[in-house]
């Protein structure tokens, strides 16, 4: 359990900071900040997805909540405007935790009020209850709430409009309202007393986290109606914000079922340790229905599902917690949709086609398939399913596939054209490629090896032997090679391109990959200067930085506008996903000890800390690169939850105390 004491609420900045998240398992989620406050345009009680996982709208943005004293007001909300806050509910805020999901706790004249948050799975629904814990003598005791609606896109805004339709439905305990054309309906069920309807426009709220990104800051939202609660220490209010008809006397029954789901995915953590536990309920956070079966979603409050997120995410997502068929089916899904030999990158909003422009999404598939394999020994569905695929995917990158996708005659592959950005440093600002990585990037030969290594594995499973010797023979070339030509004697370490002309000599994490792979093509005496050169220039308390401070081209705070940040995105930016393949090289460099399992603790720390800062519970997208760090991008990051908890279910779970990895050369 979370908690976040009374000093640390009532501290106006340091509130704002800390972020909460629910996801409802088909796309959608609920979020903001501790005091209510919404600090994003990405804030809201319910954001709806309207084409599950994506087409995502912000229904409801917030409630504005007055608790009642006899004839004493006391607003418990929190909203920012220009050079204002306005009301300071923060003030009555004296605790909040995930319990398992948030809850707040105000005190106002010795009245305890709790308030509760959570989204059942599989609905776009959201349910919010208040319950009295203390009152210290009989009095009358009213709670009033005014939804402030948004129905926008959700990364758009909403301004006072002339076009919004203010017509409630009333019925019994539930109103609706549907204020524009070609938008769901929304239905709010409640146990009130009375509900008058309103029509007033809440007006210039100021999204500070948007201003810091140099994006437009300012937001209104309608009110509809006024609902009115009384409540004393045997009652409670109830609100449930949903796109269908709902009745607040199944809210027990859907807190009831909710926690226990959050139990079941605890239980089966084969670990009492309360990391591995709390990455298993983050990492549930992502994943999501998608027709008839699942997906990743890559970060929160933006990112839908990615290939690439998918594939370097899925093993720690769902295999560390007994979730292997959701793990299988996202598997067959995805080997469903390989075209040309490449895995889509990203499955579009709508019914636009899937977008092909990636060249590691694909070897990462291989890898996933080998922890999947590894975790289940399911050898039939591997055999049938994707072997196959598999194969066929070699063969393309063989001959050559999109964006110049080819394995040369030395055996390293060649991927990218002008104006394309192929791997995971993909930032691009018009026409200008940020960091220009086309030819041979170190990683991809990494994770070529890798794949051929897999397929030379699995072909000896399933007696393929005419595969096995073209596989082996494949892979013993790009061994040689790439000892050969990607060596940086100088530095120590690995180049990070080699394109023809003079290698580029970066100092990038991209390299850590050659290592900490489960099929590696270097000695071991070039492992260890790999892993100390990463450690020296790059390793962070978050994780990695993507370029050495003393490379020119560094640039250590992401932040301001879209293109200043885009400009430092891979250019020192620390990225907290990274730290799980350092973990696993430094595993493979020096064994599985007593001393390095201890230190890859003393590693894990600053992120476990992490989990009661930034999105409670969950790991961010990214860090400065500089101290001091602060996270950045999205605050909630699949493939940061992912690596880590793989690496933890590889590494450091499994007692037995091993050499070093015989799979270095």
């Amino acid at each position: 359990m979370i908690q976040i004491n009374r000093e640390t609420c009532s501290n106006l900045d340091s509130a704002l900071s800390r972020e909460w998240l629910e996801a409802n398992g088909i796309g959608g989620f609920s979020s903001s900040s501790i005091t209510g406050a919404n600090t994003r345009r990405y804030h809201g009680l319910l954001t709806a997805a309207t084409k599950p996982p994506v087409g995502r709208m912000v229904l409801l943005s917030k409630l504005e909540e007055t608790l009642i004293i006899e004839d004493a007001r006391y607003d418990l909300g929190t909203n920012q405007y220009e050079g204002a806050i306005h009301p300071r509910g923060f003030e009555f805020l004296t605790g909040f935790r995930l319990d398992p999901f948030p809850i707040f706790t105000f005190e106002v004249q010795g009245v305890v009020l709790e308030k509760s948050v959570f989204m059942p799975q599989g609905s776009n629904t959201v349910v919010v209850e208040y319950r009295i814990m203390d009152m210290p003598r009989r009095q009358t005791v009213r709670l009033e709430i005014r939804p402030l609606i948004a129905f926008r896109d959700y990364h758009s805004l909403t301004h006072e409009n002339g076009a919004l339709d203010p017509t409630l439905q009333q019925e019994p305990a539930m109103i609706s309202i549907r204020p524009y054309d070609g938008v769901p309906r929304l239905y709010i069920a409640h146990n009130a007393s009375k509900v008058n309807p309103n029509r007033d426009w809440y007006r210039q709220f100021f999204y500070r986290v948007e201003a810091e990104r140099g994006l437009d800051t300012t937001e209104d939202l309608f009110n509809p109606a006024i609902f009115s609660f009384d409540i004393s220490k045997s009652q409670q209010a109830t609100v449930i914000a949903s796109t269908e008809p709902q009745r607040a006397a199944n809210a027990s029954r859907m807190r009831k079922a909710e926690v226990l789901r959050r139990e079941q995915i605890v239980a089966a953590v084969p670990t009492a340790d309360p990391l591995a536990q709390q990455l298993a309920l983050a990492a549930d956070q992502f994943i999501a229905k998608r027709e008839d079966g699942y997906t990743v979603m890559a970060g929160y409050p933006w990112f839908t599902d990615w290939g690439r997120d998918t594939m370097i995410a899925l093993p720690g997502l769902t295999l560390p917690t007994g979730r292997t068929e959701i793990a299988k089916g996202i598997l067959h899904e995805f080997a469903k949709h390989v075209d040309q030999g490449m895995l889509p990158n990203r499955f579009p909003d709508g019914n636009e086609a899937p977008e092909f422009n990636t060249v590691d999404a694909t070897l990462w598939f291989f890898e996933a398939v080998r922890a999947y394999l590894e975790h289940t020994n399911d050898e039939t569905f591997v055999r049938e399913e994707l072997y196959p695929v598999l194969k066929d995917i070699i063969d393309w990158h063989v001959r050559g596939t999109r964006y110049n996708i080819r394995m040369l005659e030395n055996g390293l592959l060649n991927a990218g054209e002008e104006g394309v950005q192929l791997t995971w440093m993909d930032a691009r600002i018009g026409d200008w490629v940020v960091t220009p990585r086309s030819g041979k990037p170190v990683e991809i030969q990494a994770l070529w090896f890798n794949a051929l290594k897999i397929m030379e594995d699995l072909g000896s499973r399933f007696n393929d032997n005419e595969a096995v010797k073209r596989f082996r023979t494949s892979s013993a070339l790009i061994q040689w090679t790439f000892n050969r030509i990607f060596w940086n004697e100088e530095r120590g370490c690995l180049y990070d391109v080699v394109n023809g002309g003079n290698p580029d000599g970066s100092i990038r994490p991209n390299q850590i990959f050659a290592v900490s792979l489960t099929h590696s093509m270097l000695p071991a005496d070039r492992a260890v200067k790999v892993l100390e050169v990463v450690e020296r220039e790059l390793l962070t308390p978050y994780g990695l930085r993507t370029l050495s401070e003393s490379d020119p081209n560094y640039k250590g705070r992401y932040e301001g506008n879209p293109y200043q940040r885009d400009s430092a995105y891979h250019q020192g930016t620390v990225w907290p996903w990274l730290i799980g393949p350092f973990i696993s090289a430094y595993f493979k460099v020096h064994g599985n000890t007593p001393e390095t399992r201890q230190h890859a603790r003393d590693l894990l720390k600053p992120l476990e800390q992490h989990f009661s800062e930034g999105c409670l519970g969950q790991i961010s997208e990214i860090y400065d690169g500089s101290v001091p760090q602060f996270e950045r991008g999205c605050f909630a990051q699949a493939w940061s939850v992912g690596q880590i908890m793989q690496v933890m279910s590889e590494e450091l779970l499994p007692q037995d105390v091993q050499q070093p990895s015989a799979v270095l050369a």
